[in-house]
């Protein structure tokens, strides 16, 4: 293990969303030790202050409170409850924030493990993408007790405009994937509402621009319309992480005995655009299977 003074702060998985919530992190004069899969961002959290770690335990022991923020459960089931995990390393002063969009079922199980460890966890799931993540103004929707809540308030109101408490663990997990279902269905919405309206002759910019003020406008039409009229659908929020939500959110209605049709009919489409080449590609380029 690296011999340091113990930073206030660990941050584990320095990715689209991660990187720039650390590094906010460290503007704000928080002290952090940093670990991740990629070399790229660790060197450029280094050269802004932080601190390195070599795996995920070393980070619970060198730092009290740590975020993570991964891409998908496996790899946060791994980073907590694997070898030289978190929970393997885990102290009564650690507090563990899990920021990553995981299973609901998953949450629970890490905060049952942390818990008789006699430490702290919540599960707090951001909504807001890369530019919120920049702008420390993404919305966080947290699971866990009060005084826990409180005790991760000062931090995540460094990465966060908005904090809710929303329950007891797991159910900060169970609004995200409500979220996402929305954001699912709504882009699907929004390129069948702007590919119909071009084949159409509207005016694209005419047509954003009245449904602006108008009962159909939604979050996702004001950022993935343009992006469809344009054609320039770019990287900045690949299709596989909302495939990915969206499997969490058809197990999530299985599990409660649902059968949602919009769920449904969006899933398909959003693996219609996997299986097409569109993983890496922006949500917005699902416009491209309608044409």
């Amino acid at each position: 293990m690296s011999q340091m003074i113990a930073p206030s702060v660990g941050f584990i998985g320095l990715g689209r969303m991660g990187k720039p919530m650390a590094l906010n992190l460290i503007k704000a004069g928080h002290p952090l030790v940093v670990h991740s899969r990629s070399e790229g961002p660790v060197n450029e959290l280094l050269k802004a202050g932080a601190a390195p770690a070599g795996y995920p335990g070393e980070v619970a022991a060198l730092a009290d409170v740590v975020f993570t923020c991964l891409p998908d459960e496996a790899t946060s089931g791994s980073v907590y409850l694997g070898p030289s995990g978190l929970v393997e390393a885990c102290r009564p002063t650690n507090l563990f924030i899990e920021t990553s969009t995981v299973g609901p079922e998953l949450a629970r199980r890490i905060g049952a493990e942390v818990e008789a460890k006699r430490a702290g966890y919540i599960d707090a799931p951001i909504s807001g993408g890369v530019e919120r993540a920049e702008d420390g103004g993404l919305t966080i929707m947290a699971g866990g007790t009060a005084e826990t809540l409180e005790r991760a308030r000062p931090l995540l109101e460094v990465i966060g405009a908005t904090v809710h408490h929303v329950g007891s663990v797991g159910q900060g997990e169970v609004v995200k994937l409500i979220n996402q279902l929305l954001v699912a269905v709504h882009i699907e919405a929004a390129c069948e509402a702007m590919v119909l309206a071009m084949k159409a002759g509207a005016d694209p910019q005419q047509v954003l621009d009245v449904l602006s003020s108008s009962w159909g406008t939604s979050a996702m039409l004001t950022r993935t319309g343009p992006k469809v009229a344009s054609g320039d659908y770019g990287t900045a929020a690949p299709t596989r992480l909302l495939a990915k939500d969206i499997q969490l959110v058809a197990g999530m209605a299985s599990e409660n005995g649902l059968s949602l049709p919009l769920l449904d009919r969006t899933r398909e489409t959003i693996e219609l655009a996997m299986a097409g080449g569109l993983s890496e590609t922006d949500v917005a380029a699902l416009a491209t299977l309608l044409t």
